[in-house]
């Protein structure tokens, strides 16, 4: 599998959760762009979110999430050469 635009769109939206705060959930409104809607979705259909349009991470989605920020923190360091 690689990275391919609906992956990082998917990503995009597991970067929007407050990890930090369990009872905050995202809502994905109609007029977000067609991209960010269909990511929502497709998260939902993976169990990673309550609602198609967002809601609140289930168990395997913050556990997602916690993957995904992580790494967008590891690959956005700047490490001297």
């Amino acid at each position: 599998m690689s990275y391919t635009p609906e992956v990082v769109a998917e990503l995009e939206i597991l970067r929007l959760f407050n990890l930090d705060n369990s009872l905050e959930g995202l809502k994905v409104h109609h007029d977000a762009g067609n991209t960010a809607i269909a990511a929502a979705q497709r998260l939902h259909s993976k169990g990673l979110t309550t609602l198609p349009d967002g809601g609140y991470l289930t168990s395997l989605g913050r556990d997602a999430a916690e993957h995904a920020q992580v790494l967008l923190t590891i690959l956005s360091e700047t490490v001297p050469a």
